[in-house]
């Protein structure tokens, strides 16, 4: 029975464990996408949204540069640069969304070696397919019912207006 085991151990010890979440969550960071199997991007998810939590503007606003979030976030990720674009990129970005930083897309094959499940994790807010605010500004309401009223309507209203004027 596996009673009061939270979170998947991956098969493999500790140390490796924490070295390859780093890892993959580094890269995640930096390409804003990555392809791996179902359980490991399960528990990437786990181990990188509270560290993007860390990242938004709020949570940094007790020191001008947020000095402490960013050494917590730097002791588990141990990489510089990944850490500077968490904060200066996708910390802001996802500064009104409130959690669900990640989304893990099931790919349709399996992998060939070993038949593992394998799925695609990106930042959800990188994503210009799914990003609700581009389909928005790309397409205009319009409708077919009213259009010819309108552009006829002030036309022929207009010289009535002015005979009952004068």
């Amino acid at each position: 029975m596996r009673h009061n085991k939270k979170f998947n151990h991956l098969g493999r010890k500790s140390a490796h464990r924490k070295a390859m979440l780093s890892n993959m969550a580094n890269s995640l960071i930096l390409n804003k996408r990555i392809i791996t199997t179902t359980a490991k991007a399960k528990a990437l998810r786990m181990y990188v949204e509270p560290l993007i939590t860390k990242a938004k503007p709020e949570n940094n606003a007790t020191t001008e540069d947020g000095s402490s979030n960013r050494r917590v976030v730097f002791s588990y990720l141990q990489n510089k640069y990944a850490v500077t674009e968490l904060f200066r990129e996708v910390g802001p970005k996802v500064a009104n969304r409130p959690g669900g930083y990640t989304r893990i897309i099931r790919m349709p094959e399996n992998r060939l070696g070993d038949a593992a499940e394998m799925a695609m994790m990106e930042l959800v807010d990188y994503n210009e397919v799914y990003t609700r605010e581009d389909k928005k500004a790309a397409k205009a309401k319009t409708t077919r019912r009213g259009r010819g009223k309108k552009e006829a309507a002030p036309v022929a209203e207009a010289p009535a207006e002015a005979e009952v004027k004068e």
